[in-house]
């Protein structure tokens, strides 16, 4: 479960993105407007910017997975392996990865259209619309954060998420009065072709799923079946129709945007004032954009074709402030790993070299008894990166070779990475002789996985050496360290 981006994790990119964003959306009191900074005339212009910036970060996440040739996500499995699998779980996870797996295939299937079909109304002219997809997109989110801690990152999404709501929606939640709109019988036209296209899309929405995912009741067996019924090729052609059309699609609503700021500007009283809000005007709209063309670049790696259709001028503009990283590209879960168990690295150390005592952290899965953690929004990240080391050898994780060595020192700084409670690290009062690495595999246990003493949350197996035994001095760790210039 990787990012697309390699240059820093997706949370650290869409951190960065969202931060500059706010610089638009919210610059403190620079523009003040008059003597209250609570609306602006371009106001709708800034906040169009981050409602694109979710777009992009949930529709390219549900397009990766299916390009990438998972068979999990073409097989609509991926979610029996997901909970135990994820960097670090919590409890939730161990509930949610006893649902039969039929309903974990259907949540597969939500998981597709959430992400993929539903971003397409962000952009919809209905306000019914877009509070259906930002519902959608906020039960997504607090799914996500009660089943796996992934700090920061689910909570900035459903702050990006609010860009889709207006302020009569959120004055509702926050007890003002309901603006009171006519009741007149017959309804207008205008009304009833609203209700018919907002049913319509529903109805659309539902019939597509069905279709384009086989959706069976059996009867008998009392589920609901589904199944991929399009091809690889069918959908990556589709793709490359849809990707430079929805391209279109975002510029003329912020098209739309631009011109309806353009005329509350016109509408602002006093000639000082109009010219003040026409400036801030002309300024944002310019930036948002300037930004608009700019992520075009990125947004496009999902289609190559579509990618190489741009303007050579999109593409050096992107390149002059690629290394800021003011705009990224996204995909989160690629591919799911840990289909044949979780791989779990286990540190041990030893005063004698036979008699091995395991290493407890305070995050990660290690001792089968214990319940896993909830940490978000904190970022365990020594936690995170034993995931990331125990999917491949330990050479391709050269920081590993570093830990063990302050292990072995006896370092205060990283055994408190380690366990901040001095009663649960084993070698608090003298450094381990010896330290060593193991390599499991890990599932969570069933309901009916009964056993003496407390009821365990994992069952594990070893299955190789991950880091031969070392002490300090010793010849190989030397020769680790100096090959990474960690020495």
């Amino acid at each position: 479960k990787v990012g697309v981006s390699a240059r820093c994790p997706p949370r650290d990119s869409l951190l960065l993105e969202a931060g500059f964003l706010a610089v638009l959306v919210a610059p403190l009191r620079l523009l003040r407007w008059r003597s209250s900074p609570a609306w602006r005339p371009h106001d709708a212009v800034t906040f169009w910017g981050v409602r694109w910036l979710l777009f992009r970060l949930m529709f390219a996440s549900g397009v990766v997975k299916l390009t990438s040739r998972c068979p999990t996500w073409w097989g609509l499995t991926a979610l029996t392996y997901h909970y135990e699998s994820q960097c670090i779980p919590t409890p939730g996870a161990w509930l949610a990865h006893q649902l039969p797996v039929w309903l974990q295939k259907l949540s597969v299937v939500a998981t597709y259209v959430i992400e993929v079909a539903v971003p397409v109304l962000f952009f919809a002219p209905l306000r019914r619309l877009r509070l259906f997809a930002f519902y959608c997109q906020v039960l997504l989110q607090v799914l996500i954060i009660l089943t796996g801690n992934y700090n920061f990152f689910n909570a900035l999404t459903i702050v990006l998420a609010f860009s889709l709501l207006d302020e009569e929606h959120v004055g509702r939640w926050l007890g003002r009065p309901r603006r009171r709109h006519g009741t007149a019988w017959p309804p207008s036209l205008g009304s009833v072709l609203a209700t018919l296209l907002e049913l319509s899309t529903y109805g659309l929405l539902l019939y597509w799923t069905m279709l384009y995912f086989g959706l069976e009741i059996d009867w008998d067996k009392k589920l609901l079946d589904s199944k991929v019924a399009f091809t690889y090729h069918e959908f990556t052609t589709w793709l490359r129709t849809v990707t430079l059309p929805l391209v279109g699609v975002a510029f003329l609503s912020l098209s739309w945007e631009i011109l309806v700021a353009m005329y509350r500007c016109a509408c602002v009283r006093g000639c000082f004032w109009k010219l003040w809000a026409t400036l801030q005007w002309a300024i944002m709209a310019t930036a948002t954009v300037s930004l608009f063309a700019v992520s075009l670049v990125p947004f496009t790696y999902i289609d190559h074709e579509s990618n190489g259709k741009l303007w050579p001028g999109i593409h050096q503009m992107f390149g002059a402030v690629e290394r800021f990283q003011v705009v990224n590209s996204y995909g989160l879960f690629r591919r799911m790993t840990g289909v044949g168990g979780r791989p779990e690295v286990i540190l041990e150390g030893s005063y004698d070299g036979h008699s091995w005592t395991e290493i407890e952290f305070m995050y990660k899965p290690g001792n089968v008894s214990a319940a896993p953690a909830v940490v978000a929004p904190h970022q365990p990240r020594l936690d995170w990166q034993l995931w990331f080391a125990a999917l491949g050898p330990h050479q391709s994780s050269p920081w590993f070779s570093a830990l063990v060595l302050r292990l072995l020192q006896g370092q205060p700084d990283v055994i408190r990475l380690v366990q901040t409670d001095e009663s649960r690290y084993p070698f608090q009062g003298r450094p381990p002789t010896f330290v060593r690495a193991q390599l499991y595999k890990y599932w969570f246990t069933a309901p009916d996985e009964g056993s003496p003493g407390p009821a365990p949350w994992w069952r594990r197996q070893r299955v190789q050496e991950f880091f031969p035994s070392v002490s300090l001095g010793d010849p190989a760790l030397e020769s680790m360290l100096s090959q990474h210039g960690l020495k």
